[in-house]
């Protein structure tokens, strides 16, 4: 079984300046308290091929997990797919950014998870919490980005 959460997101920021943002992986643990550790290999600007590799902890339990950059189209089109082999990974995800008047940026994050092996008994389990979550994370996204973005 495999399924999507998603959720959307106005932040106050110029899109170009939030896909800069976003694409850099390494500030995940800005927003998402999931995400102990990252890194991105090689250690140079983000491109197709990059791949970012973390520590998280979800339900107490800590896991490596290695996410590789599938598309980058700029301003408006990140994509991933997690080629580290976990119980429950993501398939495909991605951020869709649209401009908005007045130098805001819509964006359009979604995860979509598949179970392996045991993690196909829990991969429902798991994608309920994430679209439980999802609004939330959003937030989260908004405030982190506008935290770190300098306005204009």
């Amino acid at each position: 079984m495999a399924g999507q959460f998603e959720a959307v997101v106005e932040i106050d920021r110029p899109v170009e300046e939030v896909f800069a943002y976003l694409a850099d992986g390494r500030n995940d643990p800005q927003f998402s308290p999931r995400v102990l550790r990252i890194e991105r290999v090689p250690d140079a600007p983000t491109a197709v091929g990059t791949v970012f590799r973390s520590t998280v902890k979800d339900a107490g339990v800590k896991s490596s997990r290695e996410f590789r950059i599938t598309e980058l189209e700029a301003p408006v089109r990140i994509r991933w797919t997690e080629v580290s082999k976990n119980s429950v990974a993501v398939r495909e995800g991605g951020y869709d950014l649209s401009e908005l008047p007045d130098g805001r940026t819509r964006v359009r994050l979604f995860n979509v998870l598949e179970g392996h092996g045991v993690g196909k008994l829990i991969v429902g389990l798991a994608l309920a919490a994430a679209r439980k979550d999802a609004d939330a994370f959003g937030g989260r996204i908004k405030k982190a980005a506008e935290a770190a973005i300098t306005p204009r």
